[in-house]
């Protein structure tokens, strides 16, 4: 039986800003595609933020087992031995190819690098300047030209990777959408500047679809969608305060949409609780082949091809933030009802990573979020989906907070987090030294347990 091909589309910081999420930006492309296959809506990240994200898809592991606690510009690297999906396919017949942004290295502590390309395990890297949607597409849709031409082409997994949707976002301002017209999401105030910083985003979420729009064209031309499953991802949550850099659900929610013709497809939603460390595993069983030994993801595959209701899923995952452009380590825990949160070292109420912090949006919230954390927030996310009232304290909430908290120390334990030897060292942002001295940042000060 010929074996399908691969197409892994990653777009940075999206979250589940799409149309056929609900969200009133435009995606006609995205939405065409998720009506055709499977919509994933309870798919979430175990870091709101790039590099310790994207290891985590491609080795289906969690950032401190894949070793990638931090940026990889910022001297971060995932552990050398670490098996990744495109060596595994490799390894089962693949050609693997790399096209566009990617933002993980293995095996290179120390370095600057965005990405480590070859040593990922891709044999083709068709690197594209800027990364932005329309020539990352553009050499896309070469690719596959070139894929269709062979007479005795492999199958192949390409991984497409998009600068859009990351800021700045004022190049995408010709084609932002009118500010009377957008709507923040709840967790945010509605103020004129939270909704020009929104019109910008939408700006640039439809330029992604756009460009994944020409690729899906590109598919179909060349006649390769009939054998390609498609797949569309981001990393984490969107580029805005109180999403990307935090482990509430609006950091931590992905979009995840899959479509393979005759195989996955139907207009399906799935609504189990899923990780991406989940998404490896899948794919390795849907090319046939097995995951590595000690994955701490598992495939969900079995969803995509019966009734998804009838299919047991996780009932936690667990997520972790530790660098990013400041330390900020955090631990947590989330169920289908609650969500438990360990704060490791003073900071905001909110962290804010420097690009939000310097937002239209991340000035209007400063004052609110800038003020000291606590060590400990629960949160019941049936009553409370918007994460506004820690329940810690409340006699009501004892059994519960002791059970996650118990739960999120034992997975400590277990797996050697580096967080129980000590701080983890790092470098930060170097821009941050401006906005500490003209007093915008929040003042850190060592806690005492």
């Amino acid at each position: 039986m010929e074996k399908p091909n691969i197409l892994l589309m990653i777009s940075h910081d999206t979250g589940r800003y799409l149309g056929c999420y609900g969200k009133t930006v435009e995606t006609p492309n995205l939405d065409e595609l998720a009506k055709k296959g499977v919509r994933f809506d309870q798919y979430f990240c175990p870091a709101p933020q790039c590099s310790p994200s994207r290891g985590s898809i491609i080795t289906g592991l969690y950032p401190h087992n894949h070793g990638m606690i931090g940026l990889a510009h910022l001297g971060f690297s995932m552990n050398p031995d670490v098996a990744t999906l495109p060596k595994e396919l490799h390894k089962h017949g693949y050609e693997t190819a790399l096209i566009g942004f990617s933002h993980e290295t293995i095996d290179e502590p120390d370095s600057r690098l965005t990405s480590s390309t070859y040593k990922l395990g891709y044999e083709h890297v068709l690197p594209v300047p800027g990364d932005r949607g329309p020539d990352v597409a553009k050499r896309v849709v070469q690719y596959l030209e070139e894929k269709a031409a062979c007479q005795d082409m492999q199958p192949f997994f390409a991984s497409v990777g998009f600068f859009e949707t990351h800021r700045d976002f004022d190049e995408y301002e010709a084609i932002a959408d009118p500010v009377e017209e957008v709507v923040p999401p709840p967790y945010l105030p509605d103020t004129p500047q939270v909704r020009e910083d929104f019109a910008l985003l939408h700006g640039s979420v439809k330029v992604l679809d756009q460009s994944i729009g020409q690729i899906l064209r590109g598919l179909k031309d060349t006649g390769l969608s009939k054998n390609t499953l498609v797949i569309y991802t981001t990393d984490h949550g969107i580029a805005f305060p109180r999403a990307k850099g935090t482990l509430m659900d609006a950091g931590l929610e992905t979009a995840l949409v899959m479509y393979y013709p005759d195989r996955i497809e139907g207009g399906k939603v799935v609504d189990q609780l899923l990780c991406n460390v989940d998404l490896m595993p899948t794919l390795l069983e849907f090319a046939g082949a097995d995951a590595p030994q000690g994955t701490d993801g598992s495939s969900f595959l079995s969803i995509l091809e019966q009734d998804a209701r009838n299919v047991p899923t996780r009932d936690h995952f667990f997520s972790e933030l530790t660098w990013h452009d400041l330390y900020h380590p955090m631990r947590s825990i989330r169920t289908e009802k609650y969500k438990y949160i360990r704060n490791f070292e003073d900071g905001p109420s909110v962290y804010l990573p420097l690009d939000i912090h310097r937002s239209l949006s991340g000035i209007v919230v400063r004052e609110q979020y800038y003020v000291p954390n606590v060590p400990e927030e629960l949160y019941d996310l049936e009553k409370d989906p918007l994460e506004t009232s820690n329940l810690v304290g409340l006699p009501e909430y004892e059994v519960v907070l002791e059970e996650l908290r118990l739960k999120v120390s034992d997975w400590m334990k277990v797996t050697k987090d580096p967080l129980l030897q000590d701080e983890v060292a790092g470098i930060a942002a170097p821009e941050w030294k401006e906005q500490v001295e003209n007093g915008s940042a929040y003042a850190y000060k060592k806690r005492s347990n």
